[in-house]
């Protein structure tokens, strides 16, 4: 199917989104901000890191005087076989406008069907966040135009979302101070996710693909509990790491499965109010998020010690990777503009306390959990937060040391050599040929002395690309550690 054209819709093509939209009599005009096509992107990044740097030295005489408050609204896009309330199925890349329906493009007549799994899901993530779950929910119209938005709503959870009043523990890496965290959760609610649009190298007109129209979305909002940038994309790698162990989503930042909407303000030290806050969106990866977080706050500190803090509105700003600075989007909506009221055609969301409890025993262990299982058995931090980053990894670990290997020396292994194969093959760790039986066996030949360390990387290497087993290629290759016998005369 052809893609749908939305001409007069001009657009910047150096940004996902137009940085302004103004309405006059109903014809919305994009204002665009120009950049000299003669700059290279290498030098407009030295030219903003010299910037960021010149800036930084300003603003650390009066960081010192002023709090940043940092709340985060996550999207999560589920792994579902079809979407919230249609069959339609998703596969991100797949042809543009091919996986569409009447129920998704919001055609007169469709009604929509609710996907048991969102619900399953949504529980499954809202126990994994100690929520206090609704046991009756409902869902509501957000009213709001936007080209990708076929119907003119979305359908979303308002005053009674499926889960309130959670939090999340991580811990920080060694390298930015270490310790533990632990960040409230305000609420995890339900909806379906907008279609995207496609802006064309001339700005002539945009292309809307409605694929990603009707896929079933859980937004998580975070209590303003984050001080610091790193703080807040070690949130959000946490939450990816969750909803991959739990299985709900892929969480793929550069597909669009974890989207992360950055809320920022600074106010005094002591100041029991909040500042006026800003949305940070267009964040494509955690290191994304640290720095324009910490730009953000630098802004606004700087505006603060100027005494022009009426110049910091509420508004939406997009963070500019290339210039590595936030720049202004929109003027923030408030509640009052989405227009919520109960969405008529789907009936209300009822659970019953055996369908939690069956969710709640089906629950893996989570990173917390694994981490301070880790903890118990003397790993460092640094060891503990490399294995659970990734499950698939840390899965890997258990059945090694499930044959009873050593512990720290099946932690170093996999950190080092075959961390070091797997980056070079750009292999992950289910796509080698050796197994954790092999690991433990080849552990186990090196402490009893049958091989040196050295003959044991040799084995190591040709597992890992080959397969076979340690005492396989131990009498294959001969490679029995020779034992030398000194005798002394008196």
């Amino acid at each position: 199917m052809a893609l749908t054209m939305f001409r007069g819709i001009k657009c910047c093509p150096f940004s996902m989104y137009p940085s302004a939209l103004v309405a006059r009599k109903h014809v919305f005009l994009y204002c665009t901000m120009n950049n000299s096509p003669s700059q290279t992107a290498t030098q407009d990044k030295a030219q903003a890191n010299a910037k960021v740097s010149t800036q930084s030295k300003k603003m650390s005489k009066v960081a010192k005087d002023y709090e940043a408050i940092i709340g985060i609204e996550t999207h999560v896009q589920l792994s579902t076989l079809t979407k919230a309330f249609c069959t339609c199925p998703y596969n991100y890349g797949s042809q543009p406008n091919s996986s569409v329906c009447p129920i998704c493009m919001g055609l007169p007549g469709a009604l929509p069907v609710l996907n048991s799994k969102v619900i399953e899901y949504a529980v499954r993530l809202g126990l994994a966040l100690n929520c206090e779950l609704s046991f009756n929910s409902k869902f509501d119209r957000k009213q709001y135009f936007y080209p990708d938005l076929p119907k003119g709503y979305q359908i979303s959870q308002f005053d009674v979302p499926i889960a309130t009043g959670g939090f999340i523990d991580l811990d920080l890496p060694v390298e930015f101070g270490g310790g533990h965290r632990k960040f409230g959760i305000t609420r995890v609610h339900m909806e379906e996710d907008a279609g995207k649009l496609l802006h064309t190298g001339n700005g002539s007109f945009s292309q809307v693909d409605l694929n990603r129209a009707g896929v079933p979305l859980l937004e998580i909002v975070s209590e303003p509990d984050m001080r610091t940038g790193i703080e807040a994309a070690e949130y959000a790698a946490e939450l990816q790491r969750m909803v991959r162990y739990l299985g709900i989503s892929n969480g793929n930042m550069q597909e669009g499965s974890l989207r992360c909407d950055v809320n920022v303000s600074v106010r005094p030290w002591g100041q029991i109010e909040f500042g006026t806050k800003v949305e940070i969106k267009n964040l494509n990866s955690f290191s994304a998020m640290n720095r324009a977080i910490d730009f953000e706050i630098a802004r606004q500190e700087l505006l603060h010690s100027q005494g022009q803090a009426d110049q910091i509105v509420q508004e939406t700003r997009l963070w500019e990777e290339g210039a590595q600075k936030t720049v202004t989007m929109r003027k923030k909506e408030g509640l009052a503009d989405y227009r919520y009221f109960p969405e008529p055609d789907l009936p209300a969301v009822n659970l019953t306390i055996k369908y939690v409890d069956d969710i709640r025993d089906s629950l893996p262990e989570l990173p917390e959990m694994k981490r301070r299982r880790y903890e118990t058995m003397g790993l460092s931090m640094q060891d503990i937060l490399f294995l659970v980053n990734d499950m698939d990894v840390a899965d890997f670990f258990d059945a090694t040391i499930a044959k009873a290997a050593d512990v720290k020396l099946a932690a170093n292994w996999i950190m080092g050599d075959i961390a070091a194969y797997l980056k070079n093959e750009k292999l992950s760790i289910n796509e080698v040929k050796l197994t954790p039986e092999e690991l433990g066996e080849l552990i186990a030949s090196i402490k009893s002395g049958t091989i040196s360390g050295k003959i044991g990387k040799e084995i190591l290497f040709e597992l890992l690309a080959k397969g076979g087993t340690v005492q396989g290629l131990i009498k294959e290759k001969d490679l029995v550690q020779a034992c030398v016998f000194f005798y002394y005369r008196d």
